[in-house]
C-alpha cells in the first residue's frame, strides 16, 4: 500500500478587484473634488485647475478598493497640515458611464504632525496641577483611602480593645476624618517622596555633612510614617517646609558649625589690689 501525502488545504482567497479604467483617469475630477473640499475654490470657479489649487498638491497615485472604486490620493500644500494628503475616492455604478465622488477626506501621512491622545477630564489633573479654583473630586473607590471608622494607622493601637471603642464613640457622633489614608495611600506617598527632591539619591543629600535623621531641625512625623519621614524646619534649606526622608540632608545640618568662630573668652578677673589712678575709693 503506498502512502499518499496530504496536502494542506489552502483557503480560496478572493479575486482581487479590477482597476475600473473610468474610475482611474478621474483625476481632475477627484481633484476638483479635494479642492472644494479644502474651502480655497470659490462659486465662481472655471473648468480648469492648476495643479496647485488651493492646499492640494501633486497627484500622489491610486488605489483600487473595489469593483468600479478608486481612491484618489493628493498631497497637502497647507503648512498647518504638512505630511497630510487629501484622499478622494470616486466609484461608477453598473453599467454607468459617469464617475461620481464617494468621499473625500484630509488624512495624516507617516511623517504628520498629529495633536496629543485625547485624554479623559477626570484624568487630566496630573501631580501639581491644583490651583486655586480647581477642584479634583476624589474617587469613590480610591485605593489610597479607607473609610474613617477603620481607625486607619491609628488602629494599630497598643490596646485595641479601648482602640475600638473609642472609634465607634466617634463614628457615633460622626467626629472624626470620614477617610483616612490605607496602607495603600501610605505607600504610595512614601515612594513618591523618597523618589522626589527630598529622597535620599539627590545630588544635595549626596554631599550632606549629614542624615537629617541628626539634624535638629528635621519635625518626626506621626505614627509608622515618622520612622521614615520628616518636616525640615531650616528656613536657609531648600527643604524647608516640605516633607524630607530621614536619610536625606543638606549643607544646612544643625551639626555643622562655623569654623571661624573665635574661642571661648576667659571669665572675667577682678583687680582688687591696683587702681587706674590715685584717686581714693571714696572720691
Amino acid at each position: 500500500m503506498t502512502d499518499m501525502a496530504v496536502q494542506p488545504s489552502s483557503t480560496p482567497r478572493a479575486p482581487k478587484a479590477k482597476a475600473d479604467k473610468a474610475c482611474v483617469d478621474a483625476v481632475e475630477l477627484a481633484r476638483a473634488a479635494a479642492v472644494a473640499q479644502s474651502g480655497d475654490w470659490g462659486p465662481h470657479h472655471t473648468s480648469e485647475l492648476p495643479a496647485s489649487a488651493g492646499s492640494v498638491g501633486e497627484h500622489l497615485g491610486h488605489t483600487v478598493d473595489g469593483d468600479r472604486m478608486v481612491t484618489h490620493r493628493f498631497a497637502s500644500t497647507d503648512p498647518a497640515y504638512r505630511g497630510w494628503h487629501w484622499s478622494v475616492t470616486v466609484v461608477r455604478a453598473a453599467r454607468a458611464k459617469n464617475v461620481t465622488v464617494n468621499e473625500v477626506v484630509l488624512l495624516p501621512g507617516e511623517d504628520a504632525l498629529l495633536a496629543q491622545p485625547w485624554v479623559p477630564w477626570d484624568e487630566r489633573v496630573g501631580p501639581g496641577d491644583l490651583v486655586p479654583g480647581i477642584l479634583m473630586p476624589t474617587a469613590p473607590e480610591d485605593p489610597r483611602l479607607e473609610p474613617g471608622y477603620t481607625g486607619g494607622e491609628d488602629a494599630a493601637d497598643t490596646d485595641p480593645a479601648d482602640a475600638s471603642v473609642t472609634r465607634a464613640v466617634v463614628a457615633e457622633l460622626g467626629l472624626g476624618r470620614e477617610r483616612v489614608l490605607s496602607v495603600e495611600g501610605r505607600a504610595a506617598a512614601a515612594e513618591r517622596w523618597l523618589a522626589g527632591d527630598g529622597g535620599p539619591d539627590t545630588a544635595m543629600a549626596q554631599q550632606a555633612p549629614g542624615n537629617c535623621v541628626t539634624c535638629g531641625y528635621c519635625i518626626r512625623l506621626q505614627g509608622a510614617t515618622g520612622t521614615l519621614f520628616g518636616v525640615c524646619a531650616n528656613e536657609y534649606s531648600p527643604s524647608d517646609g516640605r516633607v524630607v526622608s530621614l536619610d536625606h540632608g543638606c549643607g544646612g545640618h544643625s551639626d555643622v558649625l562655623d569654623e571661624r568662630r573665635p574661642t571661648e573668652l576667659p571669665g572675667p578677673v577682678w583687680d582688687t589690689i591696683t587702681w587706674d589712678d590715685d584717686s581714693a575709693l571714696f572720691d
